[in-house]
């Protein structure tokens, strides 16, 4: 395991902040040396080392040293202590990170093969900040490969100072603060360490009457305790709970009133159960040099106990949450702040938290980890290809005490890792790779494959996800197929879990419903609907009715799609569903779209049907996929998780794809390995796959890619308790819509599987398509509105129906456009990668519009025809 060595000004112990939420989920991939700045201990100088967790050593020198921080008056003992723990315990300097510039003369005696520099803060602007920072600052962003800032104000000031810096604002850990978790430990403690802090916040809040109003971070010069003595003071029946440390300003000198409580420091474990007991949560910063860069962490905590927060306007703050948190400037504002947040009615609380848990479910600390852990594996990817120093390299750690000698190791190559090699190679584990790879598993040992798969969870589009008690998958998705193998195969991975039902698809148009699809289920339509339906259809079959016109030509095929939409079902068809509902879903104009696509998939009309369909309703539903199975018990994944148990090979999930080398074979990965293979299944988009070929892509290869286009999908889930003493809140899985909501599509989560949804609930999809030719109206919280108000509009929702859980699924690359040149674009790049044994297989990889069962079989051919080059290649080698 590679090493990661940091150099802090904060201690480990302190607060518990971005070091440690980054650090602990880095050290899943680097073991984590964590050196703080030295405390003064009498007698010989050494370093008391710890295991905060695991992979992360906390290292803290003790000297005899007055000098605080890593003062120049440090370093001599430093260096000399840190080179010998290093050499002993065997730790490489792969990376070195640094939160605080004031500790870059040690790099002099490191030789690391990427440095970082993590400027979480702006500390010269800090309270009794060293007169030397700046200038080591100015140094360390001439030597680092990779520079990190906090939010988006910090980034704009440091951005024009390197060339690789990237914009990390403070995220959370939402299943920490998470008011459902704290709920059930309340109930019954989960744990020992829960019903400790419990009792320890009874203790700390548990007399002190309402309204609180809480406060936890770090209390120096940023915190406004003016401010706070005019609230406290105008409001003596309001309380106040500041939680947190005192630091760089004098205790005595913080506002002291029967309604302020000064809670002093409190473990990270804590603070959602003090949080729980608050009802606003306060960021009262002082508006100064401290505070101009500021990204506070606290914001997304707050939001993620799904509290409401009111604080001064701290620009990140306002950039970031201004839609979210309540701003006030002055200590009246404020205070009225404060009063509206105490007032919120039950609809105004359930709109807040609704909006809040959506900003908070778009990031966490996880996905912060693992955008670092690319940029990490990218630098070092280009270490190994032995990179030449830069010259300003030398020139800067040789004017702060190194040498030129140490100032080029940081860059010099370390060596180049081995390759490890296997015999097939599978990228990305969704229904096709699961099956490619399951497949190629059979009979072979268990090192010959690698599937690698970017998300921590198998499936692809096919995976689901929990919200609030609900189950949703990423959009719809149902089991039916023709292939026997197939049928079997659903079987096997599910058993017991697997039930079939009749599949009752809708659609809502002209004020009713009529069943899919539209042409043969007519009745119920507004007579002139219907009329114009059934006349288009018979015009489109046999020509105009009065005569005057020429019979449509059956010998020349349709042009393009929105011909064929005429020429097949005819005007009144086209009109009333099949030009409206196909503009909203491609988002492209439709005669830009070729029909190939088409066969098989759309039920094409009969007339005798249409006439049947149009007189009286439509019992059964019609189609390829009139009956379905779906899994009893967690939604789509569990067809997904049925392939591991399975899978003969190894699976690495979390890890993406960085480059891939045709010629060489080979293919760099973010989990720091590379691996050569004999041949290559990729399921990966198509566009992706030759972007990761780089320059080995020729320009004609380059181009084709480029010209291939997508739709994405915007999925918004609704989490609906059924009003009015309804049983359900309808009997449909699916609901067309070619007018004018928001959504194309509607799936009812809900009733595909009661185990969906918490009893008296159900679970709605909304499909939202957007690409550059039709972006989405409006984002975040608004378009949850906007769902909520469309479907309350057509009659989903009724007035009763209570929204209690929101959130949002982005699918990017969700459907393959069919344009006129995509088949010579698909062909260009399928016969250049053949000659590398690379195998197309699945939706995005093949550029085709494929179905779950497809995708299956898609698997088991790309394994097939992987076996066969392979053993092709093997009869030429033995008879060459």
């Amino acid at each position: 395991m590679p090493h990661l060595i940091v150099f802090s000004h904060l201690r480990w112990d302190f607060v518990h902040q971005r070091p440690q939420h980054l650090l602990s989920r880095l050290a899943r991939q680097f073991h984590i040396v964590f050196v703080e700045e030295p405390m003064r201990r009498a007698g010989a100088p050494r370093l008391a080392v710890r295991q905060a967790s695991p992979n992360v050593d906390v290292v803290v020198p003790h000297t005899p040293i007055d000098a605080t921080g890593f003062h120049d008056d440090q370093l001599p003992l430093l260096k000399p202590l840190l080179a010998e723990y290093l050499a002993e315990h065997g730790v490489a300097e792969d990376v070195v990170w640094f939160y605080t510039p004031m500790a870059l003369p040690l790099l002099s005696g490191l030789k690391p093969r990427v440095v970082v520099y993590d400027c979480m803060d702006e500390l010269t602007a800090f309270k009794d900040a060293p007169r030397q920072l700046r200038q080591r600052e100015s140094a360390l962003l001439r030597l680092s490969q990779l520079v990190l800032t906090g939010g988006p104000r910090l980034y704009d000031a440091k951005r024009g100072l390197h060339p690789n810096v990237h914009c990390l604002p403070s995220s959370v850990d939402a299943a920490h603060f998470a008011p459902t978790r704290l709920a059930r430990a309340k109930a019954t403690p989960a744990t020992a360490s829960e019903h400790g802090e419990l009792a320890r916040v009874r203790l700390l809040q548990g007399g002190l009457p309402h309204p609180r109003l809480g406060f936890f971070g770090v209390i120096d010069e940023r915190f406004d305790h003016a401010l706070l003595a005019a609230l406290a003071d105008a409001r003596p029946n309001w309380h106040f709970l500041m939680a947190g440390p005192v630091v760089k300003i004098d205790p005595a000198a913080l506002p002291q009133a029967a309604n302020i409580h000064w809670m002093g420091m409190q473990p990270y474990e804590r603070l959602p159960f003090l949080m729980a007991g608050w009802d606003v949560c306060l960021m009262p910063f002082a508006l100064n040099e401290s505070t101009r860069f500021i990204s506070p962490t606290k914001t997304l905590e707050y939001m993620a106990g799904e509290k409401p927060v009111v604080s001064t306007p701290v620009h990140d703050v306002v950039a970031l949450y201004g839609d979210l948190v309540r701003i006030a400037a002055t200590p009246d504002d404020f205070l009225s702040a404060c009063e509206a947040a105490l007032a919120e009615t039950p609809s105004q609380r359930a709109a807040r938290i609704g909006a809040m848990r959506d900003r908070v479910a778009q990031t966490s600390w996880d996905r912060s980890a693992a955008k670092v852990l690319k940029l990490l594996t990218v630098e070092l990817a280009k270490r190994e290809t032995g990179e030449p120093v830069p010259p300003s390299a030398v020139h800067t750690l040789a004017g702060i005490g190194g040498t030129p000698s140490a100032a080029a190791a940081p860059m010099a190559a370390a060596g180049r890792r081995g390759t490890h090699h296997v015999r097939h190679l599978v990228i990305g584990a969704g229904p096709t790779g699961l099956a490619a790879a399951h497949e190629l598993g059979q009979g072979a040992a268990r090192g010959d494959t690698l599937l690698v798969e970017r998300e921590e969870q198998v499936g692809g589009w096919c995976r689901s996800v929990q919200q609030d008690g609900f189950t949703f998958d990423h959009a719809g998705h149902i089991m039916f197929s023709n292939d026997a193998h197939v049928l079997a195969l659903y079987q096997r991975l599910l058993g017991d879990n697997l039930h079939w039902q009749n599949r009752e698809a809708w659609i809502w148009s002209h004020g009713t419903y009529s069943r899919y699809p539209f042409q043969g289920a007519l009745h119920g339509l507004p007579p002139k609907v219907l009329t114009e339906c059934l006349v288009g259809a018979i015009e489109a079959r046999f020509g105009p009715l009065d005569g005057n016109g020429t019979k449509v030509a059956e010998a020349e095929p349709p042009r393009h799609f929105e011909e064929f939409i005429h020429r097949v079902w005819g005007t009144g068809i086209a009109r009333h569903f099949a030009l409206p509902y196909n503009r909203k879903l491609w988002a492209v104009p439709l005669s830009e779209m070729e029909t190939s696509w088409l066969g098989g998939r759309v039920p094409l009309p009969d007339l005798a049907q249409m006439i049947a369909g149009a007189v009286e309703p439509v019992p059964a539903p019609m189609g390829p996929n009139a009956r379905f199975g779906y899994p009893l018990r967690g939604g789509f994944q569990a067809l997904m998780d049925g392939f591991l148990p399975l899978l003969n090979c190894e699976l690495a999930l979390k890890t993406s794809v960085l480059q891939i080398s045709p010629a060489r074979r080979t293919v760099r990965l973010d989990d720091g390995r590379s691996i050569g293979f004999d041949a290559l299944v990729s399921t990966m988009p198509l566009p992706r796959l030759v972007e990761a070929c780089g320059d080995e892509a020729p320009p004609e290869v380059r181009q084709a890619a480029l010209g291939l286009r997508h739709v994405s999908v915007r999925c918004v889930n609704l989490g609906v308790r059924v009003g009015g003493g309804r049983r359900r809140l309808t009997d449909k899985h699916w609901v067309y819509y070619p007018e004018d909501s928001v959504f194309h599509r509607i799936f009812v989560q809900g009733n595909a599987s009661p185990h969906c949804s918490p009893p008296g609930c159900c679970g709605l999809i909304c499909e939202i398509t957007y690409a550059p030719s039709k972006p989405l109206p409006c984002d975040g919280a608004a378009l949850v509105e906007r769902v909520i108000a469309d479907a309350r509009r057509v009659g989903m929702l009724a007035d009763d129906d209570e929204v209690i859980s929101a959130g949002q699924l982005d699918m990017p690359c969700a459907y393959v456009v069919y344009d006129h040149a995509r088949a010579a674009n698909v062909a260009t790049l399928r016969d250049w990668l053949a000659g590398f044994d690379i195998v197309l297989a699945g939706r995005y990889s093949e550029w085709e519009y494929y179905n779950s069962d497809h995708a299956f079989i898609a698997g088991r051919r790309a394994a097939e025809q992987t076996r066969e080059r392979l053993a092709n290649a093997a009869t030429r080698v033995q008879a060459g």
